[in-house]
């Protein structure tokens, strides 16, 4: 799998890097292609797209048919309630305003189960695969500041359909995005008192890094946002020029009179723009911690097509070092990825109703960022307590109704021998030590049961099953 990636000793070699990867493609590669392009493929899935090339397969990923995504249930909006409520008296307000709290979380629980359901099914993965990276990228909490239901949903429409589109004019979209000017508190900054928060977060860890601007950047760009706000009656976008700062701004060496659309214009003028995408996309895609020249390589890419995400992807995901010996289960798939990989390894049709609560007990739940900084990531997926919550998951999953939607665990082969060679095969591609397989047949043999040693009829199920689990606990499972 070298292609001339590494030079001898192991360094990078940066002259190939990006280059198309031409070595074997197989069962292997094109699972790890599914599982960071997507949330996993099913055997089928996997087994389609190694019969391909990856040229076509990338090129389906990232030129996809855009799917119709029908509204989720209870998608609640209470703006006119909301707007409404200053009439009423004060006991009444604050009964008002709890049962409004109490149908937002309720509405929020129905778009969790019917996203996961959306990153289980859809037709197009890798869009909902930048769905999911954008939604921790620019992050909002929902309810928090007045970030109701039917804001989050529509700021995660806005991700969907520009999952593959310009970073530039979805850096615009955001910054003018409702959710976010309640959630960065920019739909309450004016002239006479502007609000940083914003302007702050949009280059320290949206689109340049700390390092990049100054404090002064940041209280000129404040000023340029100015009357970016919200109709507190319709909850939509409104650019109000009586609360805007109408001044001279300078902002990052340019001087004028700026609004918010300039300074997303400057920011992306910056070298470093296209430095922190290509750092932020290689860290999210290919492994953690990329060396500086191939930070530089892929900044050139996104440069050369102007921030355009379809040709940066399509490169990124065909290149040597997506493909490298380094890259190859080096990310700690997060909670999300884990389960509804789960859910696609084993090609069942839904999400069972076990997984809000994993994901929860596992530090990741959709809509409920941390901070602003949305999840670390990386490592700190893994921690005794995660690790428990993650076999628990895998348990329940296991000795759960919906198994019986699995039709190729229904069908394995009631040999032990055999049976363990293909839960390796479908589970880890073979990712597996011996002594690992040997468990695995020792436990399909009934080791240290009364169980006899052939599979039998009444037992072999549940085993099949067990072994399925013990597979999934495997360290190469907890990798994407």
């Amino acid at each position: 799998m070298a292609s001339g990636l590494n030079r001898p000793g192991g360094a990078l070699d940066a002259r190939t890097a990006l280059a198309p990867y031409r070595d074997m493609w197989d069962e292997r590669l094109a699972a790890h292609l599914l599982r960071r392009a997507g949330f996993g493929g099913t055997p089928q899935e996997i087994a389609a797209a190694a019969r391909s090339n990856l040229h076509d397969v990338v090129e389906s990923l990232v030129h996809y048919a855009g799917p119709s995504n029908a509204s989720p249930p209870d998608v609640y909006d209470p703006t006119q309630q909301l707007f409404g409520i200053r009439l009423l008296a004060a006991a009444d307000r604050m009964a008002t305003l709890k049962t409004i709290r109490q149908q937002a979380q309720q509405s929020i629980v129905s778009m969790q189960t019917w996203w996961l359901n959306q990153m289980l099914t859809t037709p197009a993965p890798l869009q909902e695969k930048m769905t999911f990276f954008f939604h921790g990228h620019f992050t909002t909490a929902a309810i928090q500041k007045g970030a109701w239901p039917s804001y989050v949903y529509n700021q995660n429409q806005l991700f969907r359909q520009n999952a593959l589109g310009n970073l530039r004019d979805l850096t615009l979209a955001v910054s003018k995005d409702p959710a976010m000017l309640l959630y960065l508190d920019n739909a309450s900054s004016n002239k006479t008192h502007p609000n940083e928060n914003y302007a702050r977060e949009l280059m320290e860890l949206f689109t340049l890094g700390h390092g990049n601007y100054s404090e002064e950047d940041i209280r000129q760009s404040a000023r340029a946002f100015t009357g970016w706000t919200i109709d507190r009656q319709t909850g939509e976008f409104v650019d109000n020029p009586r609360i805007h700062d109408t001044g001279i701004k300078t902002f990052l060496g340019r001087s004028g009179n700026f609004d918010g659309s300039d300074i997303v214009s400057i920011i992306y003028q910056q070298p470093a723009a296209s430095k922190f995408w290509a750092n932020t996309l290689l860290n999210y895609f290919v492994y953690n911690d990329p060396e500086p020249q191939l930070v530089d390589g892929l900044a050139s890419v996104i440069r050369k097509y102007d921030f355009n995400l379809a040709p940066v992807m399509s490169t990124l995901l065909q290149s040597n070092v997506f493909f490298s010996p380094r890259a190859y289960r080096a990310l700690v798939k997060s909670p999300v990825e884990f389960v509804v990989g789960t859910h696609k390894t084993f090609a069942l049709p839904e999400i069972d109703k076990i997984a809000p609560r994993a994901l929860s007990q596992m530090g990741q739940i959709l809509f409920y960022p941390p901070n602003v900084a949305g999840w670390p990531g990386g490592q700190n997926w893994i921690t005794s307590q995660t690790i428990i919550a993650r076999q628990n998951f895998l348990a329940q999953l296991s000795n759960s109704p919906m198994m019986g939607n699995s039709a190729w665990l229904e069908e394995i082969t009631m040999d032990a021998d055999r049976a363990s060679f293909e839960l390796i095969q479908v589970l880890l591609q073979g990712d597996a030590p011996e002594a690992a397989r040997a468990q695995l047949l020792s436990y399909l043999n009934g080791a240290s049961t009364s169980a006899l040693k052939t599979l039998s009829a009444e037992n072999f199920q549940e085993r099949v099953r067990g072994a399925a689990y013990l597979a999934m606990t495997m360290p190469a499972y907890q990798l994407a």
